[in-house]
């Protein structure tokens, strides 16, 4: 059994997306986060491949999605999340179980608040639905939220855009850093250096914004609906704190948290035993 790298037009935008697996069984959407793509889902694909059907899309100007111009596409994560919806529609997908790490959990949890009976379960690998787990690293992006001046803008893209930030992202907290493939901070770089993304990522920080307002939204539907949740979370994000992780805990009965001794991008270092957990946790309640 092999990846599948394929590409479908959705909305008239050029979406790339990555399957594997038997389409039978079990689907899990995998959204990715900041500044990845679906690559980060390699590993553990491979892992899951002969107990699940497999999906990680590329967000429009991330990987090798397109990236469509400002004026033709509004890049906010409601967009995103409704851009999503189609391209499951698209794929005939009716259920899945949704993986999320970080800018994946303001697209998919948006999609579950609009479609709860689409959901089968919930995984959260550093994707923060709680104002406590931002930590003091957002304070840049917090700045440029009260004052969305030119000067906040730039503090932000030196701040964030540049390749020792990406590589940042992936080394920080870490276990082992030389665990890390320099290809992965190298290929998001690519992606944010793309001609135009500067403004792309911009307007993202800047949206984010309304990801905080949306929190209660998303914490009524936990409440509400309580889908299980299986919470693997680097412990050492700089981004993300653990309080974070545990505050899920807060709205949602059925819920198992994980906390590692890595970074950000845990499936770097963890995806064996992530896909373990992931494997468990879905054959219980699924």
């Amino acid at each position: 059994m092999r990846m599948e790298n394929k590409t479908i037009k959705i909305n008239g935008i050029n979406i790339f997306y990555r399957e594997i697996g038997d389409q039978s069984k079990t689907t899990i959407l995998m959204l990715h986060g900041y500044p990845s793509s679906s690559h980060m889902f390699r590993d553990i694909m491979d892992e899951l491949k002969n107990d699940f059907h497999l999906i990680a899309p590329d967000f429009p100007g991330f990987g090798f999605s397109e990236q469509p111009s400002r004026d033709k596409f509004n890049y906010t994560f409601q967009n995103i999340a409704d851009l999503m919806k189609d391209f499951t529609n698209e794929l005939g997908l009716e259920k899945w179980v949704l993986f999320m790490q970080d800018y994946g959990g303001p697209v998919g949890f948006r999609m579950a608040v609009a479609e709860p009976h689409r959901i089968q379960a919930l995984i959260t690998q550093n994707a923060n639905a709680y104002e406590e787990g931002l930590l003091d690293a957002w304070a840049p992006i917090c700045r440029l939220w009260d004052e969305p001046t030119q000067e906040n803008k730039d503090a932000v893209a030196i701040k964030m855009l540049g390749i020792e930030t990406t590589k940042f992202l992936y080394q920080e907290g870490a276990k082992s850093p030389v665990n890390i493939g320099p290809e992965t901070y190298h290929l998001d770089q690519l992606a944010l250096d793309r001609e135009g993304n500067r403004e792309v990522q911009l307007d993202l920080f800047y949206d984010y914004r309304n990801n905080v307002k949306d929190y209660p939204k998303w914490q009524h539907y936990f409440r509400e609906h309580q889908p299980s949740i299986l919470v693997v979370w680097g412990e050492n994000d700089p981004f993300f704190g653990t309080i974070g992780a545990k505050a899920f805990a807060k709205d949602i009965k059925d819920i198992e948290v994980h906390l590692f001794n890595t970074g950000h991008f845990a499936l770097e270092e963890e995806y064996e035993s992530i896909a373990a957990l992931t494997k468990s946790f879905i054959e219980k309640r699924v």
